[in-house]
């Protein structure tokens, strides 16, 4: 298959367990691209934590992709412009906040363009969110009334048993009034109701002229299984949960041994 678009998560996937791309990796995805195929970097990051990424990868210079917020936003690298964006209902803050409160051990964030918003007590969980993406925790006292009015999603962190509590509370409060999944089992997203990777890209694709055919997706946690699932080659890190090495159609190298690397050799030169 001529593949023309390759999809790739950053955490566990792209990145290694540094989060650093090796340099190898970098120089074959500057070379893919001075070809004619398209790179995607598709993340639960904010856009402000891909955009590093984004830049030594030089997206810019050939017209590739941001996929952030988990697919809440597309953004095309030559312009900076937003080409697809869905937001977060404005009724949910309050009662999302009224049940993550319940549990002692989990937090509430949000984004703003510069900074998170933590509404309960920052745990290692918040604090490594700001590290990868390079931003301040801004602790809201009241925070229903202190997020921002636009949201493309809120994040819920905390110990994996009581994040899947949390979950289930969260699905049964809101049925499918949103999209609530782990993207790896400390986080929990709260996303607009059928806001997922996978949606997004088949907007990008609709909107570009590729089918899901030409397309490979590389990914290593939860939030990565429906684009899998779409992908003309769904492709999982050696390093990937259970359920995604169960569902990718290629299981490649670890994201400590150049796996994006190695799909490149393979598929796409």
């Amino acid at each position: 298959m001529n593949y023309q678009l390759l999809v790739l998560d950053l955490d566990g996937t792209l990145t290694n367990s540094k989060k650093e791309v090796s340099q190898a990796t970098l120089e074959a995805l500057i070379d893919i691209q001075s070809h004619g195929k398209k790179v995607v970097l598709a993340s639960g990051r904010p856009t402000k934590g891909v955009a590093p990424l984004a830049e030594l990868l030089r997206l810019h210079e050939f017209g590739s992709y941001i996929l952030s917020f988990n697919g809440g936003r597309i953004t095309d690298c030559r312009n900076s412009q937003i080409i697809y964006e869905k937001m977060l209902p404005d009724d949910i803050a309050k009662p999302l906040y009224d049940i993550a409160r319940k549990y002692s051990d989990i937090d509430i964030i949000t984004y703003t363009p510069d900074h998170l918003i933590s509404g309960l007590h920052t745990n290692q969980y918040s604090e490594l969110e700001a590290s990868i993406n390079h931003m301040p925790i801004i602790h809201a006292d009241d925070f229903p009334s202190q997020v921002p009015e636009s949201m493309n999603k809120i994040l819920i962190t905390g110990n994996p048993e009581t994040i899947c509590r949390a979950k289930d509370e969260i699905i049964g409060y809101f049925h499918s009034y949103l999209s609530v999944y782990r993207s790896d089992p400390f986080f929990l997203e709260i996303m607009p109701r059928g806001i997922d990777k996978a949606h997004s890209l088949l907007r990008l694709l609709s909107g570009i002229g590729l089918t899901t055919d030409e397309m490979i997706c590389c990914g290593d946690g939860y939030n990565d299984l429906t684009m899998i699932e779409t992908a003309g080659l769904g492709v999982a890190m050696a390093n990937a949960q259970p359920a995604v090495l169960k569902t990718a159609d290629y299981i490649t190298k670890s994201n400590d041994e150049d796996g994006v690397l190695h799909v490149i050799n393979k598929f796409l030169r």
